[in-house]
């Protein structure tokens, strides 16, 4: 199924990555590549909230692991898998907020991906994560 970034009130530009039902499930998540900038986008649903009415703390670490392995195959269909990620939460996020985030490359190497990426809303921090992805080449 395919879902389109403007139901949710998010910018035309974003994609949606067909494919993964875990993340439709959650999200869904939508992405865009900014030049050699990974960016990715959900808007926060009742269903992604804890009993404190905030953005459950798995829900950010599955939006965080997407920005991440966008990062390690940049949008295009190649398979990655997450072999490690850290995560920091920062501050909390809503029900109704815009998550936004932005993934750097740190080093891209032939099998492994060293990546890291800031989650936020309205530009306040919400979460930091780091990961180390393996590039899976086909067999």
């Amino acid at each position: 199924m395919s879902f389109k970034p403007e139901d949710y009130s998010i910018p035309s530009y974003y994609k949606h990555w067909l494919g993964d039902q875990a993340e439709d499930y959650i999200g869904p998540f939508f992405f865009f590549i900014d030049g050699e900038t990974p960016r990715s986008a959900f808007r926060v649903q009742e269903h992604n909230c804890n009993a404190h009415e905030s953005v459950h703390g798995g829900v950010l670490m599955a939006f965080a692991d997407y920005t991440l392995c966008l990062g390690a195959n940049m949008g295009e269909s190649e398979s990655v898998a997450t072999v490690s990620c850290s995560n920091e939460f920062v501050a909390p996020a809503y029900e109704g907020d815009l998550v936004e985030g932005e993934c750097k490359i740190i080093r891209r190497g032939k099998s492994m991906v060293f990546s890291r990426c800031e989650l936020s809303v309205e530009g306040r921090p919400i979460l930091n994560s780091s990961a180390v992805i393996k590039r899976i080449n086909p067999r």
